[in-house]
């Protein structure tokens, strides 16, 4: 569960090919990762334009899903099987951590009655590796695999700080920055500056960055080394819960927690 993957060319998220590199391999993975939320069903040619194939490629990968079951067709649109979930499931089950973790991040949330959630960085986004809801209070629907990007939420930040400051500034530069909100920071230095504040506090809270109204505090989980393998964190609306409140009150429990996950690792 590191957190500085392949080093990357021109600040893609794309390793550079080399003579390992099995082409064949990455266009299954293109069109697996072709489907969505938004594409939940699609034709051969959708999958071949969202993938970058060609229709003949496409095809040759979406039968080979098909006979391997993780992809069923209607003879027109192709969708995704439930057995897709085993490709993440495996990296899940090699980490045994996340099932002993739960239980803390249940009590936090009983604790706090608040949201909590654990992340590891993957080049310029977060993704979700256990999530613990007391309701919905975010538009977005999150969920173990779910991706944000890393520079405008509290875990991203967090978890970019346990990178060197060149690392930092390139993924940033290589992030797709917009402003999410009025309040999101979309300055390069402003963001290398909030990060570094993080570096150097330990914990890291964004407020109303990512989603109006929604207030979050992130702490780390560290390994016996003491790198940064994933980081924990707890959100609240805004309307109920400022973020100093949330400092004061909220972030001492947040950190004992993240401290009792790493005790695991």
């Amino acid at each position: 569960m590191a957190t500085q993957p392949p080093k990357t060319n021109s600040n893609t998220e794309t390793p550079a090919p080399g003579d390992s590199y099995v082409q064949s391999f990455a266009r299954g993975l293109q069109v697996i990762r072709s489907f969505s939320e938004s594409a939940p069903r699609q034709t051969l040619s959708e999958v071949a334009a969202v993938s970058g194939l060609t229709r003949a490629g496409a095809r040759r990968i979406l039968l080979t899903l098909q006979a391997l079951g993780y992809v069923v067709t209607d003879g027109k649109l192709f969708t995704l099987t439930p057995r897709i979930l085993d490709l993440g499931f495996a990296y899940l089950s090699s980490m045994p951590i996340w099932n002993r973790a739960e239980p803390v991040m249940e009590a936090l949330v009983q604790e706090v009655q608040e949201s909590c959630s654990a992340a590891v960085l993957d080049a310029t986004d977060i993704v979700y590796v256990l999530r613990v809801p007391t309701k919905k209070i975010m538009h977005i629907s999150l969920g173990v695999g779910s991706r944000l990007p890393a520079y405008c939420t509290s875990l991203g930040r967090l978890l970019l700080a346990d990178l060197e400051d060149d690392e930092v500034r390139a993924r940033l530069e290589a992030s797709n920055i917009e402003a999410l909100t009025k309040h999101t920071v979309t300055d390069i230095d402003a963001l290398m500056a909030k990060v570094a504040q993080a570096r150097k506090q330990q914990w890291c809270l964004v407020n109303q960055e990512l989603e109006e109204g929604l207030i979050s505090v992130a702490a780390p989980i560290v390994n016996k080394q003491g790198q940064m393998v994933a980081a924990l964190n707890i959100s609240g609306q805004a309307n109920r819960t400022s973020a100093k409140v949330m400092q004061e009150t909220m972030l001492p429990a947040l950190i004992d927690a993240a401290k009792q996950v790493s005790r695991l690792l």
